[in-house]
């Protein structure tokens, strides 16, 4: 049986290094006044758990104000999914109504004299935001078993992602198309523009010299 799991294992091993799971753990500098975004490019109906926090410049005393941060949330579409206002930390949830790049933004009001905040940030989609000791505590279920369900949820997703790629691609595919289609007709355009200009410069050489008695047919 062990000897199953760990072919499973290296079989999803594999898949992670040509489908990787969403996973964005970070730790970026926020200059007061700027805004930065960060974007996920998440599939429909896929899980999304986020957390950040402003790292405290002076430890073991509160946050000061000029360091709090605003961070807001939103799907490709515009609708809103979380919203902090002058914080020091919090977290997010929510499951993607829509495919798509889904950004997380965060500003800090301006301050003088300017300084630098400094933001921890992790974000996690797909199995990967799937908290698995909470489903053990759940489920009162053995460590293999547990193994067994995390390879098979990873098996899922990356099948889910094979699927959503592949969809992704035929959209690039029409769109090629139709830029093609496209530069097809304008070039065409630009040709048939060229050829007039071109025959109008010839007509009008050949009057000015027909005026001026310099061509006689």
């Amino acid at each position: 049986m062990s000897g199953f799991i760990m072919n499973l294992r290296l079989i999803v091993t594999i898949g992670l290094v040509i489908f990787p799971m969403s996973a964005c753990s970070m730790r970026f500098d926020l200059r007061l006044g700027a805004i930065k975004c960060i974007s996920e490019d998440i599939m429909s109906n896929a899980m999304s758990v986020g957390k950040y926090s402003v790292v405290d410049p002076n430890e073991g005393f509160p946050v000061p104000d000029s360091h709090k941060i605003t961070v807001r949330v939103n799907s490709p579409h515009g609708v809103k999914h979380h919203h902090g206002d002058h914080v020091e930390a919090g977290n997010f949830a929510f499951t993607g109504a829509e495919p798509g790049d889904y950004t997380a933004c965060f500003w800090a009001p301006d301050h003088k004299p300017p300084v630098t905040v400094v933001v921890d940030f992790d974000w996690r989609t797909g199995v990967a935001a799937i908290d698995w000791s909470n489903v053990a505590k759940k489920g009162q279920i053995e460590e293999m078993e547990l193994e067994l369900k995390k390879l098979h949820a990873t098996v899922v997703s990356i099948h889910d992602e094979m699927f959503y790629l592949r969809e992704r691609e035929e959209e690039m595919q029409l769109l090629n198309r139709a830029t093609n289609s496209k530069m097809a007709t304008f070039s065409f355009l630009s040709l048939v523009v060229c050829l007039s200009v071109a025959g109008l410069q010839l007509w009008h050489l050949k009057t000015f010299f027909e005026r001026k008695k310099l061509l006689w047919i």
